[in-house]
């Protein structure tokens, strides 16, 4: 394969970083205190509840499915270990355990349903975030404040000016990126999605590796609701709402496809910096708070595009190196 080939082929698998770095240069001359450690170290803090989210949400899409239940879970799961622990006494280990055990429960649920009932992904994750959703707007009415401090740890911890947050979100991505890069586990993930019929020939319990991409999007929506939770050191009904659209667009940004059995972690967080510095610049310029929901539909709109216009130029360019090959061949 030329040179040539290679470089495209890579700016188009790393084009969100291509994007953050323009972006990055034209806020650092046109918006004001951007460039500022304390707002950079505000970005990733305020980036690390969608981080998680958006890298649940590339694991799923990563097997060819979709999860819309996780901005529920977010809330559900830390809801419901509150109230079960106001009655219960219970401390804050076993309150994060349970949390946590939450939301690999929605997750293994929704997965099953999935993987062997063959129901549609979209619909089924809709029905449990519309369930979610009401059951957590039924149990929790008023915000339940006042939270153990080694339950909000992880969302209000610090070790000197660095939030625990932003410690949380890097060595998981680390983690994920290790997993599904150099593992044979995390190499079935997008093996699945490119071909789940040829997957399935070929040894891969299909089945399995759909139930453990929703089981790790739960998981991942647990955590994320833990981080929410401390950091406004309260469980409220709106947690996490609005916010499965933007891990959709964080996701695509960040590498994933509809079609499935393409992504990358580093891409993905990629995804969530790039949706976060922009949000942080809307802000820092004064922006009109309609008109940056706006912005947000648009940056969603935005991703669908390049995820079409992605996977149209890598196949234009690989069916041009194929022929070129081809002509050299027969020279």
């Amino acid at each position: 394969m030329r040179l040539r080939t290679k470089i495209q082929l890579a700016l188009l698998d790393n084009l969100v970083w291509v994007l953050l770095a323009v972006f990055f240069i034209a806020n650092a001359f046109f918006t004001p205190a951007f460039l500022g450690m304390k707002n950079q170290l505000n970005i990733l803090y305020q980036s690390a509840t969608l981080g998680l989210l958006v890298l649940g949400m590339g694991i799923v899409m990563m097997v060819g499915e979709l999860d819309l239940s996780m901005e529920a879970t977010l809330a559900f799961a830390p809801g419901v270990t509150i109230l079960v622990a106001q009655q219960l006494n219970l401390g804050p280990a076993v309150c994060i355990f349970m949390t946590l055990a939450l939301g690999v429960a929605v997750g293994f649920f929704n997965g099953f349903f999935v993987a062997k009932m063959k129901t549609n992904s979209f619909l089924l994750t809709m029905s449990s975030q519309i369930v979610m959703r009401g059951l957590v707007l039924f149990l929790v009415p008023f915000s339940l404040a006042g939270l153990d401090k080694g339950y909000t740890f992880l969302g209000r911890g610090r070790i000197g000016s660095l939030q625990i947050a932003i410690l949380a979100l890097i060595v998981i991505y680390i983690i994920f990126e290790f997993v599904f890069h150099k593992t044979v586990f995390g190499r079935k993930f997008a093996l699945t999605g490119g071909n789940r019929r040829a997957a399935y020939i070929s040894g891969i319990n299909t089945d399995r590796v759909i139930i453990c991409a929703f089981v790790l999007a739960g998981l991942l929506s647990a955590v994320a609701g833990l981080v929410t939770a401390g950091r406004q050191n309260a469980v409220s009904n709106s947690m996490g709402e609005g916010m499965v659209m933007m891990a959709f667009a964080g996701a695509i940004l960040g590498g994933c496809s509809f079609n499935g059995g393409m992504g990358k972690p580093v891409g993905m967080l990629g995804g969530t910096l790039l949706l976060g510095m922009i949000d942080n610049a809307l802000n820092l310029n004064g922006v009109d708070v309609n008109l940056v929901s706006a912005t947000k539909g648009g940056l969603i709109f935005l991703a669908i595009i390049l995820d079409r216009l992605r996977f149209k130029m890598s196949a234009d360019i690989m069916h041009k190196e194929n022929m070129r090959k081809l002509v050299q061949s027969n020279s």
